[in-house]
């Protein structure tokens, strides 16, 4: 039979301690699940951190923005401006002169030196005179033997004249007395002027200088026989101070040449420019302006006379003419490199406000030692990019730099900006 004292004594323990496990179990459970809320909350806490700490930290091309451009900055100047017409000239010799022999004979003596400068009326060569003064003394002989017959006849015409007045001879023999008379006298004449011209013959035996210039290459050497009909001739002299340039500019330059001249009432001045196209060789006028424009090519020739004292300018010699038309005062310049060419034209990246860029078009009058002059499209102290364009875009923002960053190449000025219309180099 079973003890109730027992039994009442061993249940209740049991059905406590069950309780109180159950209790341990969820409050654990509890405590996981709460670790891991904030374990998960924490590391979604940092990784939103990290996350922001790395955009906050990075560049702006990683953050997919475009980084300001790093250009060199200038201003649109004001200044006077000198407006040339250009075109390709040749020097010429103001005269030159071929020393041709006008007599046929040996060379006896050359009296210049190669390229000696020469004068007026010096002695350049000298023919064998011997034949030629034998000429000269052959006809004043010739002129002494009619001189004689004419002093014999007119002796005899006066015998007449007085036995005519006696009636001793005829009329008829004293006309004829007459007419001897009359032709001795034409024979003495022609005697005098053959001796003339042998004198001008033996003149011409000594060659002199018929300008002042300088003296080239000898042509023939001392001892050859010469004739007047040579070709090639003894030497070449060219003078070279004055001397010209000849030059041609197109036809549409003409209206402007002429309003401006007849506004200046004066000759318009030409300088002359080396082949390296800075040099100045010297600086004149214009002399001539020729008659006609050239049908094949659609020039109009100039000459230009240059006192060339330092004679930096040789004949045969090319140069680049610059005529100069006018000045035109207070004008818009900037640096050659400024102007860019695209598909619409000339323009140039103008600097805002903003920092930021404008593509404005822009008219150039020329482009000379690296200044452009600007017609239309900028105004005196404007900003603009000097170098650096090839970056940049409508609406780039940009930075001032001495030098542009990452390798920014040198924009180049175009020197045929004046012939094309004034565009500059083309934008990338």
């Amino acid at each position: 039979m079973p003890n109730p004292d027992k039994t009442s004594h061993d249940h209740p323990p049991l059905k406590t301690d069950e309780t109180h496990s159950t209790r341990s179990s969820s409050g654990n459970s509890v405590s996981i699940v709460l670790v891991i809320v904030a374990l998960v909350a924490g590391g979604g806490w940092w990784m939103y951190s990290h996350k922001a700490s790395l955009a906050k930290s990075a560049s702006p091309l990683a953050r997919g923005e475009i980084p300001p451009v790093p250009v060199v900055e200038g201003a649109v100047a004001r200044k006077d401006v000198s407006v040339f017409i250009e075109g390709l000239g040749t020097v010429q010799a103001f005269n030159s002169v071929t020393i041709h022999s006008r007599v046929d004979g040996q060379l006896q003596k050359v009296a210049f030196v190669e390229g000696q400068d020469i004068h007026v009326g010096d002695v350049l060569a000298q023919i064998d005179p011997d034949p030629y003064r034998a000429q000269v003394e052959q006809a004043a002989a010739k002129k002494g033997q009619d001189e004689a017959q004419l002093a014999n006849a007119r002796l005899d015409l006066k015998r007449y004249s007085d036995l005519l007045a006696n009636e001793s001879v005829t009329e008829q023999v004293y006309d004829t007395q007459k007419s001897l008379v009359n032709q001795l006298e034409a024979t003495v004449k022609a005697d005098q002027a053959a001796i003339e011209s042998a004198k001008v013959q033996l003149a011409y035996t000594t060659i002199v200088s018929p300008i002042d210039g300088r003296a080239g290459v000898r042509l023939v050497d001392l001892g050859n026989i010469v004739h007047a009909n040579d070709l090639n001739g003894i030497v070449l002299i060219n003078q070279l101070k004055p001397i010209s340039v000849v030059f041609t500019l197109p036809q549409q330059a003409m209206e402007k040449i002429q309003g401006q001249t007849a506004e200046s009432g004066s000759a318009l001045t030409v300088i002359a420019i080396g082949q390296d196209n800075a040099t100045v060789l010297g600086e004149g006028q214009v002399a001539v302006i020729d008659n006609q424009i050239d049908t094949t090519t659609g020039t109009i020739k100039l000459k230009a006379t240059f006192p060339n004292a330092d004679l930096r300018l040789w004949p045969g010699q090319f140069v680049t003419a610059r005529l100069l038309l006018t000045v035109r005062k207070d004008s818009a310049v900037v640096p050659a490199s400024v102007i860019q060419r695209g598909p619409e034209g000339a323009f140039a990246f103008v600097i805002k406000e903003d920092q930021t860029v404008e593509m404005r078009p822009v008219k150039v009058g020329q482009i000379e030692k690296g200044e452009a002059l600007v017609e239309e499209g900028l105004k005196p102290g404007e900003r603009v990019v000097v170098d650096g364009q090839y970056k940049l875009q409508k609406g780039s923002r940009i930075r001032k730099s001495d030098s542009p960053a990452g390798g920014a190449r040198p924009s180049k000025s175009n020197e045929s900006a004046e012939k094309d219309g004034g565009q500059g180099k083309p934008k990338p």
